[in-house]
């Protein structure tokens, strides 16, 4: 029998992941869309002597094509055109999910209503009536409490049932219905038009530019009706097509949730008792320091302890011959970033973001996180950056659209890793005081502000508002949260091992041969003449690609001292601190980076932290010597 291919559809934190994981289990896999910085879960199941494919679409509200997650899903539902659509609804907030139910409809796909967090619901005073609710919908409607796995061997009995069956387009009102039959009339005619005459009909209606683009190259002379259309129902009600759509969905959806909902009072519960507390202006941003603290302070001590290990293991591989040494060493290179740093952050956020915290955080520090030209969402792996750029610049595919995901990874791989404050405060700090340290990392901040705001303007398109949903606080699920970390890490792995290794084998041998006094000498004019640095600190500043402390471990072993007041004096301590910060990122936050911006603009990026190193290295060093 054919396998059924079963897509996960709905809104952000309506328990979709964890659907997703119970059914599954360990028969599932994290990695890209095609082309795409937006993460695709895939996984299979057996059931009833079938086999189920099921695919996590990305969380989104609608099925526009604003952001990447939206035209992904609309893609994927109306071409891939997968066997049945499970549409996650959050049970406590029925009407607000059922505009995205309706789009849906619209699409005409077979569609399921898992009916998730009903027992949130209950504990609200919302009782539903789902019956009602799949009479209204046309499409069966199954209660289930993900959490607990209750309601989903019924989810499965009920998908397989619908396999085929395509919904009934929802009826608006009768202006909307007129005009979308003219145009569907006038659509059908059109051969491959991929998506369903009548979505398109109301598309265009909408105004959707991708739509209206794919008809324009098809039917032209369909847009003059669309346009005329357009201005009547814009002179009808005072305000834009767009939005006299949208409200239709509301309406409906509104109609229908109070038709299947009734109310009684509820008790408070313990998350409203903690809503009220994160949400008040005073103690919630103590709570979201000492939540940030907490973060920062367990990834440095995992991170720390594990380094100690795997510099133990690293030493044990002296005497090993060059090439075995080399890849040893980039083993336990990519180990010592991926264990210590990256297997805590996405434990720590995936708790957050299950908990239902992470929204908040975000939500928070929206204004101040605007000023540096990012969305409020970046802050959490911004801060994590203190401890490991690699998972910072993977925890940017939390935000919602491209331009968001790439501005902020570019600004969080500037932010002074755990390895770079091995230097600034093992350098800087300890041979002219903390104050001296403190500063550098101050002017590190008002640079990496200042390159945010140039490349707010640079990047195409608008900055993000916050718009964004404040799920219910609950008990994450600690499951779904160990398999989310293990995906994640294990596909971050395979990206960065093979460029780990091959830069440790390159940069050992050239340490091995000799060459790297050579090439030393090739950089002077940058070091000794622009920089007042000593020549070797230029193959030293190569060597720190691969972990930045290397700048300063390598610079004890070839000066045979660690008391670098002996050989450096403060104006050296200070430039060669201001470069290791400003320079190219180690090779794993590289490796980071071109997974979620893409090579060029990665290395091109990485291309112009050189030069901003290079340059204000420089002008340090003469406004040093001339203080």
């Amino acid at each position: 029998m054919p396998v059924v291919r079963v897509a996960l559809a709905g809104n952000a934190n309506v328990g979709k992941s964890v659907i997703f994981s119970q059914l599954t289990g360990l028969h599932q896999h994290i990695g890209n869309w095609p082309g795409k910085t937006v993460e695709k879960a895939e996984g299979t199941l057996h059931f009833r002597g079938r086999t189920i494919d099921i695919l996590d679409l990305p969380g989104i509200y609608s099925l526009s094509a604003f952001t990447l997650e939206e035209r992904i899903s609309r893609e994927y539902i109306a071409i891939e055109r997968p066997d049945v659509v499970i549409n996650v609804v959050d049970a406590s907030s029925l009407e607000r999910n059922l505009f995205f139910t309706l789009q849906l409809l619209e699409m005409e796909a077979p569609v399921v209503v898992a009916l998730n967090q009903i027992d949130m619901a209950q504990k609200k005073g919302i009782e539903i009536n789902t019956r009602k609710l799949e009479e209204l919908l046309g499409v069966p409607v199954v209660p289930t409490v993900a959490i607990r796995g209750e309601g989903l061997h019924r989810l499965l009995e009920r998908t397989l049932e619908s396999c085929g069956k395509r919904a009934s387009f929802p009826k608006y009102g009768p202006e909307l219905e007129s005009k979308c039959a003219r145009l569907e009339k006038l659509l059908d005619k059109i051969p491959d038009l991929k998506y369903p005459a009548k979505w398109v009909a109301l598309k265009l209606l909408e105004g959707d530019e991708e739509i209206e683009k794919l008809v324009t190259e098809r039917q032209p002379a369909i847009m003059r009706l669309v346009r005329r259309m357009r201005s009547e129902l814009e002179r009808a009600h005072g305000e834009q097509a767009s939005l006299v759509v949208a409200s239709e969905r509301y309406s409906l959806a509104s109609r229908i949730a109070r038709e299947v909902q009734s109310f009684h009072p509820a008790r408070e519960t313990l998350s409203r008792k903690i809503e009220r507390i994160t949400t008040h202006p005073v103690p919630a941003y103590l709570i979201l320091a000492l939540v940030v603290a907490s973060l920062f302070y367990i990834v440095f001590q995992i991170g720390g302890k594990f380094a100690v290990i795997f510099d133990r293991l690293s030493s044990k591989s002296e005497g090993l011959p060059l090439l075995p040494r080399s890849v040893l060493g980039g083993l336990l290179a990519a180990a010592s970033v991926a264990l210590p740093y990256i297997l805590p952050f996405y434990f720590l956020l995936n708790l957050l973001e299950d908990s239902g915290y992470l929204p908040r955080a975000a939500f928070l520090m929206d204004n101040l996180m605007h000023r540096v030209g990012v969305h409020g969402k970046a802050f959490i792996p911004a801060m994590l950056g203190f401890g490991c750029d690699v998972p910072a610049c993977l925890g940017c595919r939390i935000l919602e659209t491209e331009r968001e995901k790439i501005l902020a990874a570019l600004i969080v791989s500037m932010v002074p890793c755990a390895a770079t404050s091995v230097i600034i405060l093992g350098l800087v700090g300890r041979f002219l005081g903390i104050r001296i340290a403190l500063l550098l990392y101050a002017l590190d901040f008002c640079i990496i502000l200042l390159i945010g705001r140039l490349l707010s303007r640079i990047l195409p398109g608008e900055p993000m508002g916050m718009i964004m949903e404040m799920p219910p606080y609950r008990i994450p699920h600690l499951r779904t949260v160990l398999k989310q970390t293990w995906g994640r890490t294990v596909d971050f792995l395979k990206l960065a091992l093979p460029l780990v290794i091959l830069g440790n084998v390159v940069l050992t041998t050239l340490f091995e041969t000799g060459s790297i006094y050579t090439l030393s000498k090739v950089l002077s004019p940058v070091t000794e003449k622009w920089l007042g640095l000593p020549a070797i600190t230029g193959a030293l500043l190569i060597m720190g690609i691969l972990r930045k402390e290397l700048i300063l471990v390598l610079l004890a072993t070839v000066l045979g001292t660690t008391n670098f007041s002996s050989v450096l004096n403060a104006q050296q301590m200070i430039v060669l601190g201001l470069v290791s910060m400003l320079y190219l990122p180690c090779i794993s936050t590289y490796a980071a980076m071109v997974k979620e911006v893409g090579f060029k603009k990665a290395t091109s990026f990485a291309l112009f932290r050189i030069i901003l190193a290079v340059f204000v290295g420089g002008i340090a060093f003469r406004t040093l010597t001339l203080l």
